[in-house]
Parts: C-alpha cells; structure tokens; sequence
C-alpha cells in the first residue's frame, strides 16, 4: 500500500479552506484508490519523510517566509523520498526570470524588462511614460505593472501609471530587498478580467478556471475571483495546445521530465496574441473543491509516479 504526502502549508497566515478544499478531495480519491495519504506540513519537524512513497507539493504557501528553511526541506525530504514536482524544477520556476528562457524557446509572453538597479528602474519608468505620450500625442494616460522576479500571491506587485512616484517606490521596495523588478505594460485584456488558468496533469488538461482581473490602477487590489469563487471556463483547441507546448518547451529548458502538474496562466491580446503569464509548477491552487472530478486523474497520475 503506497503511502503519499500530500504537502500543505502550515501558516495561519494563509486560508485554512482553500488549503483543505483542495487538498481534502485529492486525499480522498487517493484513498479510495488503496492508498496511504495524509496532508503534511511541509515544516512539521516531527515529519518522517522516508515514510512516504512520495511527497506531493501542493500548499506550501509560506516558503518565501521561511526560505531558508525551504531550501533546505527540498533537499532533506528529496535525499529521502520521491518529491513532486523535482526540486530542481521547483528553484527554476520559483524565479519568474524563467519566463524570459521560454520566451528565447519560442513562447510568446508580455514584454518585460528586468531591472536590477534604481537607475534602471528611473529610465525604464520615463522610457514608458515618454513613449506612449509620444505616440499618443500626450493624451494617454500608460499604465505599467511592477512586480519581483520572485514572489507569490501578488506580493509588492502594482498598476501604476509610470510618471506617478508609487511606481519608483515599489521598486526601490523591491530593490531594496535584493530582488529584481519586473516592469510590463498594462495588458487591457487582464484588466478586463480575461486572464484563463488552464490545468494539466501529466501532460493532459483537465480544466480551466477564470482568474478575475487582480490589480486596481494606482496600486492595490481588486480581488480577482480565481480563490474566492472560480468560473469554470472552457477552452478552445489553440489555448491546450498552447499549454501543451509550454509544458514541452519547460522539459526543453529544464532537461526534466514532464511534470505531474502544472497551472499555465494564459490571456489572449489583442497587441501580442495568445501569451504566457505563468507557468505555476509547484503550488497552484488547482480548485479541486470546485472541480472535483479533476482528483481522479491526479491521483492515478500521482500512484504512476510511485
């Protein structure tokens, strides 16, 4: 009888529900298959990993809190237990620069510049409020977004307009914390809400979820609906295959097998056509409670693993 970690966040910082929701109905169908599974803390010191056949990384929200700790987790659980999906896969994708080697493979994305100093950050800001104000004869009012190359749930991420000076402080915020800023134009399509989290277990879709537009202009949050209540969306045969070769060109870059699961976060525009926003390889929140015939697959890929 195979014995699988389901592996969850132990932070009250983050929604207990959500972490129980969506674990809650993998466990099940994982037992109901034969198996051994329990949701585990990923910090929970009296853990013995070599217990488990395998460890499912699926909530484990507070790593950039406890990144040391985290670091060093993959490495003690990973000498000792199969881990899923490959740590060596996890520390690519925890850095959003990997973006931009899938760009270089041949996956459209929305144009970013990586800004690893103030004076950097100084220009790009005036570059986008010179230029559009150029092209548009001074009247329109751009908007960019700012965000850390590292980071989770939206943290020190804004809308602003270029010339307004929250813009410059968010990124001498995340400057300051030895990050590296990313600045993209604002994508009217996200703003509209238009934004599609396309689910795939081992290679195959499962569902597709609505994400909700996130960010209010001049900083802030709108919400989004992609937690609190997703839509369920359909999908066209362009957008799998387009998550079909994301998750290709990732093995290309990577050298690593197919992973067990994966979100890719797409958003067809009108300026740059269908694109990759994010490419979530080791904690998305997959909305089982939702979709919850999405479990039965995941399990058997889970058990194929073992």
């Amino acid at each position: 009888m195979p014995r699988i970690a389901i592996v969850i966040t132990g932070s009250e910082d983050f929604p207990h529900a959500h972490t129980t929701l969506d674990s809650g109905p993998l466990v099940s169908a994982l037992r109901a298959r034969g198996a051994e599974a329990d949701a585990v803390v990923w910090h929970d010191a009296g853990v013995d990993w070599s217990a488990y056949d395998v460890a499912v990384l699926r909530s484990p929200w507070d790593y950039l809190e406890r990144g040391e700790e985290w670091e060093a987790w993959l490495d003690r659980a990973s000498a000792v237990t199969t881990v899923l999906n490959d740590p060596a896969l996890v520390r690519w994708n925890m850095d959003k620069r990997y973006l931009d080697q899938l760009e270089q493979a041949g996956i459209p994305g929305v144009p970013t510049r990586w800004l690893e100093d103030e004076a950097s950050l100084r220009a790009a800001l005036a570059e986008a409020a010179d230029g559009a104000g150029a092209a548009d004869g001074g009247a329109a009012e751009p908007h960019v977004v700012l965000k850390p190359a590292v980071s989770a749930g939206a943290k020190h991420t804004g809308l602003f307009s270029p010339a307004d000076p929250a813009a410059a402080e968010l990124g001498r915020q995340i400057l300051a914390e030895g990050g590296v800023v990313m600045l993209q134009p604002e994508v009217a399509e996200l703003s509209e809400g238009r934004e599609k989290a396309l689910y795939v277990v081992d290679g195959h879709f499962t569902h597709s979820i609505s994400k909700g537009a996130l960010l209010a202009r001049g900083g802030g949050l709108r919400g989004g609906t992609y937690q609190e209540s997703p839509q369920v969306m359909q999908t066209s045969a362009e957008e799998r295959a387009f998550a079909e070769r994301v998750l290709t060109a990732v093995a290309e870059v990577t050298g690593q097998d197919m992973p067990l699961y994966a979100r890719i976060d797409t958003v067809d525009t009108a300026a740059h056509g269908l694109v990759l926003l994010e490419a979530e390889l080791f904690e998305p929140l997959f909305n089982l409670h939702v979709v919850s015939e999405a479990a039965e697959p995941f399990a058997d890929a889970i058990l194929r693993r073992v």
